[in-house]
């Protein structure tokens, strides 16, 4: 039998389930519910429950951002309104999914795995490699603007406003394709990760949009000079470890 905690902040969805599962209380013991990502936290600390049905759009601390701060991890299956083709990867990592409103004949399916599965196999499972799993298909929110100030004003400076940016010391500054100067609150990691894929990064210091090249001319021991068709003309100066990034745009 699997001791079990329901997560989820819909109510219904919840009692759903429960009704669902009492066909199958010689293999699934449902020991607790939460009804959000903190109170999911709390319940599986103390619990310790073989496995969690887990919601992942839930307000305030999502279903990964949960397992993210998780010590204890559990077999997880995801109730969730994500498309099948996007989540394929967790059934081939020995995880299961359920699409919302779960139907009957797709919780069987789930509690004939569970039966086949032995917990040492979940409870095995690699940390790191989990989360890059589900980063995969985490649903990214896509942005489309950067916030600045400029004197006692908050400034929106659309992503195509933004010729490049660069990172000077501690600090890091956007360049609008006017040439106009403003600084930011992300280091240059931060946006590497942030922005979409027209924005690459091709030193240690600068990313640029891609979309406002105008040339790309070989430099220097391996090094690029980058023009970019902004007001200021600007020339950026690719680094040695991005070399790779160039390349892959130039599909060199």
């Amino acid at each position: 039998m699997f001791s079990t905690i329901l997560i989820d902040d819909e109510k219904l969805a919840v009692s759903r389930l429960k009704r669902l599962l009492l066909d199958y209380q010689s293999i699934v013991d449902v020991i607790g519910e939460a009804n959000n990502g903190l109170e999911g936290l709390e319940i599986i600390e103390r619990l310790r429950p073989d496995l969690i049905f887990l919601d992942i759009e839930m307000p305030g601390m999502n279903g990964f951002e949960m397992l993210s701060k998780l010590d204890f991890m559990p077999m997880v299956v995801f109730a969730t309104a994500f498309d099948e083709y996007a989540i394929r990867a967790f059934e081939e990592n020995s995880m299961d999914y359920l699409l919302k409103p779960i139907e009957k004949e797709r919780l069987e399916i789930t509690i004939r795995k569970l039966e086949q599965t032995k917990k040492n196999k979940f409870q095995n499972i690699d940390n790191e490699y989990f989360m890059q799993l589900i980063a995969q298909v985490k649903p990214q929110k896509e942005m489309v603007s950067i916030a600045v100030k400029s004197g006692e004003r908050i400034l929106l400076i659309r992503l195509e406003e933004i010729s490049h940016f660069e990172a000077e010391d501690k600090y890091t500054f956007l360049i609008t394709t006017e040439g106009k100067k403003y600084l930011t609150d992300y280091t240059i990691t931060i946006l590497e990760e942030k922005l979409p894929n027209f924005f690459i990064r091709v030193s240690r210091s600068v990313i640029i949009n891609t979309h406002l090249i105008k040339e790309i001319q070989k430099y220097f021991s391996g090094k690029f000079m980058i023009f970019l068709d902004d007001k200021p003309q600007s020339k950026v100066e690719s680094g040695l470890k991005y070399g790779d990034n160039i390349k892959a745009l130039l599909n060199l």
